[in-house]
């Protein structure tokens, strides 16, 4: 296995919510990105993030490992939630809150122990 796949998986692995997006949090370089990024602060946690951008390896290998072409890419507790469209549709009906709290706080618990 590649070294890149390898970081990725422990990348997931490592954290409870990560983001891959192009940019940062604080300052995306796609409007995807910042659409999914403003999703995610509106839960009020914290979350991992890989700048894409940054890392071209990542960028090419992720899309294949996670069988889903496009950024951003959220992951919570290990599972590809989705891209953009989903985050957004996912915190306008109230599913994504919920999900973030919960891992948040079980990757707090588990940090704890």
């Amino acid at each position: 296995m590649s070294d890149t796949l390898e970081t990725i998986k422990q990348q997931i692995g490592e954290n409870a919510i990560l983001l891959y997006m192009k940019g940062t949090p604080q300052l995306p370089q796609c409007g995807f990105s910042a659409q999914a990024v403003q999703a995610l602060m509106a839960c009020g946690e914290r979350f991992a993030f890989v700048n894409i951008l940054d890392n071209p390896d990542i960028r090419a290998e992720l899309p294949k490992y996670a069988s889903w072409p496009t950024f951003p890419q959220l992951w919570i507790n290990g599972e590809l939630v989705g891209g953009c469209d989903i985050i957004v549709e996912m915190y306008q009906n109230g599913e994504l809150e919920p999900m973030i709290k919960d891992a948040a706080k079980a990757a707090e618990t588990s940090s704890d122990s």
